[in-house]
């Protein structure tokens, strides 16, 4: 596919454009799966990402109500006897974890040798590998297929999404994450407060999606959305003068706050408030990731 479309940023060897054929934002040239699969089988927990597991325990009784309401959305949309679920890109595997003591059969697919081994860990089915055809034919059908923060990394993430839907019984859900790029606080921050894109981050980051162009993807491949979310704007924090960009202690203290805030709203009572509010964020183009659920039609 030639690739074509507005120029909106360069990074090393790289341009970001607003691609006209894919209908996303997207880094030009696009890397090759084969460039990408010994990075994410062998270093991105240990290279990118080495406190990753380890601030998911941090951070697991948050995490577990963030969880909480993902499958009550599933459960509110399924009936009882449907409770198949296949997380891809499972990382430490608490989201499965979390899944199978509310009852469900849960298996995850992980590139990671070092997730993938902390989740078996767990007493979770997980499969070490990307999901591609070849893989997706052991793995069987599914009652919900759940992606967080995978479409990003994807070269083709247009046929990721086929073949979730090909995994999919009928009437099955999709869940997809993603982080939401070049949103409104970001071109405020870029514009006004002379930030460069910290959010581009290539070869690792691949697809820059919003709010519109991930549901425009998932709607051309069969889905009908149910459900469109955001979570907590943590761009918030750089607008007030927070600049966590490149200071990792600042940055956890922030998400901190944010924990801190959505968890005193559940204490309290109010987390249908607190998603009622953040689907409105969703709607604005505010929030630092979307959340989208959709049904296979």
């Amino acid at each position: 596919m030639m690739h074509k479309g507005n120029i909106l940023d360069r990074c090393n060897e790289y341009n970001v454009i607003d691609c006209e054929e894919c209908g996303f934002v997207h880094i030009d040239p696009v890397p090759s799966e084969a460039d990408l699969e010994k990075t994410y089988r062998e270093e991105y927990y240990s290279v990118e990402k080495p406190e990753y597991i380890a601030r998911s325990e941090e951070d697991l009784v948050w995490w577990n109500i963030c969880y909480k309401e993902r499958y009550e959305t599933f459960e509110e949309h399924l009936p009882p006897e449907r409770r198949r679920i296949l997380d891809v890109g499972s990382g430490p595997g608490y989201f499965l974890l979390h899944g199978k003591e509310r009852g469900w059969k849960t298996a995850g697919i992980e590139p990671s040798e070092q997730a993938s081994e902390h989740s078996r860990s767990l007493g979770l089915y997980i499969v070490n590998s990307f999901l591609n055809r070849y893989t997706a034919e052991g793995l069987g059908q599914f009652d919900v297929i759940h992606m967080s923060e995978v479409l990003e990394h994807i070269p083709g993430p247009a046929d990721l999404v086929q073949l979730c839907y090909s995994m999919l019984k009928p009437g099955g859900l999709l869940c997809a994450i993603v982080p939401n790029e070049y949103s409104h606080f970001q071109k405020a921050l870029k514009n006004a407060c002379n930030y460069k894109p910290w959010w581009i981050a290539p070869p690792h980051h691949i697809n820059y999606f919003n709010l519109d162009s991930l549901k425009k993807l998932v709607m051309n491949n069969g889905f009908e959305i149910i459900v469109s979310e955001a979570t907590f704007p943590m761009d918030m924090f750089l607008l007030m003068g927070d600049n966590y960009v490149g200071n990792d202690d600042l940055g956890r203290a922030c998400h901190m706050k944010r924990k801190t805030m959505e968890m005193n709203l559940t204490a309290a009572g109010l987390s249908d408030i607190k998603r009622k509010l953040y689907r409105q964020f969703a709607e604005m183009g505010i929030g630092r990731e979307v959340i989208l659920y959709a049904k296979k039609i």
